[in-house]
């Protein structure tokens, strides 16, 4: 490298560090005035940031539509909610989880001009009334938020990096009140979540009916989840030598009273989606583990029941333990346990799979990749991870006798497999 590029790259992380430096002392600074506010403005502020609540947020957007209104002018409303907040808060605590809103605020607050209006409705959410004359400068205020949600947030010895998924409506397109603004900047901003992270969406009538189907969907998982109400259905695994049951799988099933049977490769993903799969796939671990320990007592278990994990599952904190806890309430041996991942779950995060299923492995439980042959793993990961079964996707299966390349394939899995000392299904 010369001299010159060096010196170039030299005084880039010097900019970079003198902004970080910056953005924290301005978190800072602005964090200690709004602590100081004043104790008669306290029912109109949310307590945390600061910044003004709901009700005076909704009150300004009632009258900023009115004025819109006879002036023929725009607005937008953007809803902004925070990327992976949960998973910080419950990391590093609520402490850290409120001292990083705090600064959030501040930086939000500094993207806003004159007339703006930012507030804060509570946990990882914020509401920005911006008086905008078109949809390009309503991409600019959201350009400034991501940069300023950019540069890391340093407190109590960490670094974080956070970012946000934004949703826009804007007034008259999106909506011609305060209700129908804030509901559909929402909508906006929970497809802009689905998409990923650091994402922005604007509202459209299209994006309503899909997004407003997926809440009530929503809604209604999460009473099921609160109702557990749900059931298991056991598909049998036989031995094609001797037509033996070797094996069980647990499938979960959800009968609602006025939608009937909703398919799981429906509520599965809004599961993973919504945050509510951790809980479900704790249910079905549990269940399928009872289950399994009531055909015991009758004299009928199989070899072993196999259980379905979401790969938000397998990456998140504590299923080993969880897994564990299960076993040892249940009575049920670890031996008698198969967890099923699919092959694209083990290439998301390749170290923190590795590290949970040598533990699950250690434990007695078996391992088996599911879908096997969709995933393009490399065949240098499978030769690491526990393995004892593959199971061949339908999708070759149900073609092995009348296309060549299916069956090819499906010859060439059964004999890898048995090659590494696998089963396969």
């Amino acid at each position: 490298m010369s001299d010159r590029s060096r010196t170039k790259r030299q005084l880039m992380v010097e900019i970079s560090s003198l902004r970080s430096r910056i953005a924290q002392l301005e978190d800072a600074k602005d964090t200690s005035l709004r602590d100081a506010g004043k104790p008669e403005q306290a029912s109109s502020l949310d307590t945390l940031t600061g910044l003004p609540n709901r009700a005076v947020f909704f009150h300004n957007l009632t009258m900023a539509v009115s004025t819109a209104r006879q002036d023929k002018t725009q607005l937008a409303v953007l809803f902004i909610c925070l990327d992976r907040f949960k998973l910080i808060n419950d990391t590093l605590g609520h402490d850290v989880g409120n001292k990083l809103l705090k600064m959030v605020a501040s930086r939000l607050t500094r993207c806003m001009r004159q007339n703006d209006l930012l507030c804060r409705p509570g946990r990882d959410e914020f509401m920005l009334l911006s008086r905008i004359a078109d949809k390009e400068s309503a991409i600019l205020v959201t350009e400034r938020i991501f940069e300023a949600l950019a540069t890391h947030f340093v407190l109590d010895c960490h670094e974080l990096v956070i970012s946000a998924s934004l949703g826009i409506c804007m007034y008259p397109d999106g909506g011609d009140s305060a209700d129908s603004l804030l509901r559909n900047a929402y909508s906006a901003m929970k497809q802009a979540k689905v998409s990923g992270t650091n994402q922005c969406r604007f509202f459209s009538p299209h994006l309503n009916a899909h997004e407003f189907s997926r809440l009530l969907m929503e809604n209604e998982l999460r009473h099921a989840v609160n109702r557990l109400d749900f059931s298991l259905r056991f598909q049998p695994q036989i031995e094609l030598r001797n037509r033996k049951i070797i094996g069980m799988e647990a499938l979960i099933r959800w009968e609602h009273s006025e939608l009937g049977f909703v398919s799981p490769d429906v509520f599965i993903p809004l599961a993973e989606q919504s945050g509510l799969i951790e809980t479900i796939g704790e249910w079905v671990l549990r269940a399928a583990c009872e289950q399994h320990m009531l055909c015991q007592r009758c004299g009928c278990a199989p070899p072993r029941t196999a259980v379905n994990l979401s790969p938000i599952q397998l990456h998140g904190e504590g299923l080993v333990s969880g897994i564990s806890t299960i076993l040892d309430e249940t009575g049920l041996d670890p031996h008698f346990l198969e967890v099923e991942i699919t092959e694209g779950a083990l290439l998301k995060d390749y170290q923190t799979a590795v590290t949970t299923l040598d533990a699950l492995h250690s434990m007695g439980v078996q391992i088996a990749i599911d879908d096997f042959g969709t995933g393009y793993s490399s065949l240098a990961y499978l030769s690491r991870f526990p393995v004892s079964k593959l199971k061949i996707d339908k999708s070759f299966v149900s073609a092995v006798t009348t296309d060549q390349r299916s069956a090819a394939i499906s010859r060439a899995i059964v004999t890898l497999a048995h090659n590494l000392g696998m089963r396969v299904i």
